[in-house]
């Protein structure tokens, strides 16, 4: 059977002509019944509008400041910001799969990695037991690049690598003989070589991961795109965090997560043979805000998570979200959200949409920029 037709109502009747039926009585019937299976054919469409559950009806969005005139350039008037998906924990290092138009986010506490699809607007678990993954990248092969930030039985605190198969390849486990704390953030460069933060944020409770004692400073680590050599580029911040790259790569962008009185984002020199030069300070987060995941568009702006450092003075619901900075650090724009943001990143067709992992949730919101390393 036709399965539209048994989808319609027990009233529904199908015409049949007959000698007994007159030209116009057939062609009402058949009006009739084309009208209630258009009515039953939407219903069972699949359900792709609430792909985009915008937060606010009006344009532009309230949910978009304004903080500088130079922001109304990379902000699309008749763009929302959109939920997409809700049920994680603490959602965290979000990367685009352009080559299969999927989100992949890790969930720490659930000790899972989940996946948005953006053609079937389904939100499904990606990976289980995956030692508490935390940020996330891919590499220049396109192979999907991990932070484990603690143990699953006998594994973790390592960085991996998912080859094309789906076995994982370790890449770095340790330092000197020690185990790393807790890799965090990850960014791979054009030459091969990918540089992760390890603080000890995941081993200090049994939420996140395993409660353990930590064995190596505070550091952002680089590993050779050739040798897999693992070198210690930075050992003196406190709890670095978000890093990036400018569109350039000639400056390293990172977050000292426990910086006092205030938390930092550094600008440092990056020289030719993958060592650091001269550092500034390049954002102070002023008014209690805690800074988290950073990435860099193709102008050299950078949008951060944004949300509340744990002071009970913070004043979240003008913190949470995503703060927007220019190349010379001012801050530029502020996209509000309902949920501490601790991650994002660029991804969609043309690189331009916005993917923000916000504690529990998803949203995500259109821009008039790209994310470096999108080229049509």
């Amino acid at each position: 059977m036709d399965p539209s037709l048994s989808a319609l109502p027990e009233h529904a009747e199908i015409p049949e002509p007959s000698s007994g039926n007159t030209r116009r009585s057939f062609l009402k019937k058949s009006l009739a019944v084309s009208a209630t299976l258009a009515t039953v054919g939407s219903a069972a469409l699949p359900r792709l509008a609430s792909a985009a559950e915008p937060l606010s009806q009006r344009y532009p969005d309230p949910l978009v400041h304004i903080l500088d005139d130079s922001f109304l350039e990379l902000r699309v008037f008749n763009a929302s910001v959109e939920k997409l998906a809700t049920g994680m924990r603490w959602a965290e290092g979000p990367v685009w799969v352009g080559d299969g138009r999927y989100l992949l986010v890790s969930d720490i506490p659930n000790n899972r990695i989940m996946r948005w699809d953006e053609i079937t607007d389904t939100f499904t678990v990606y990976r289980e037991h995956s030692n508490f993954s935390n940020g996330m990248c891919r590499d220049r092969q396109g192979r999907l690049i991990v932070c484990e930030g603690s143990t699953t039985t006998s594994e973790g605190r390592r960085i991996t690598r998912t080859e094309y198969n789906g076995t994982l390849t370790v890449l770095a486990d340790s330092f000197d003989g020690k185990p790393f704390n807790s890799p965090n953030d990850i960014v791979c460069k054009s030459d091969g070589s990918i540089w992760f933060s390890d603080p000890p944020f995941q081993t200090s409770n049994n939420y996140e991961g395993h409660k353990i004692t930590p064995t190596q400073p505070h550091a952002v680590y680089r590993i050779d795109g050739e040798s897999r050599k693992v070198t210690r580029v930075i050992d003196d911040l406190a709890g670095p965090n978000g890093l990036c790259f400018s569109p350039d790569e000639k400056t390293l962008y990172v977050v000292e997560g426990r910086a006092k009185p205030n938390r930092l984002i550094w600008a440092i020199a990056v020289k030719d043979d993958g060592t650091l030069g001269k550092r500034r300070k390049h954002i102070e987060g002023l008014d209690y805000a805690a800074i988290d995941g950073i990435k860099c568009d193709e102008a050299g702006n950078l949008w951060c998570g944004w949300g509340g450092n744990g002071d009970p003075k913070a004043d979240l619901e003008k913190l949470d979200g995503v703060r927007v900075f220019n190349p010379q650090g001012k801050a530029i724009g502020h996209i509000s959200l309902p949920e501490r943001c601790p991650n994002l990143c660029f991804g969609g067709r043309e690189g331009n949409r916005l993917f923000m992992a916000s504690s529990h949730s998803i949203y995500s919101l259109f821009v008039n920029t790209r994310g470096t390393g999108f080229a049509l």
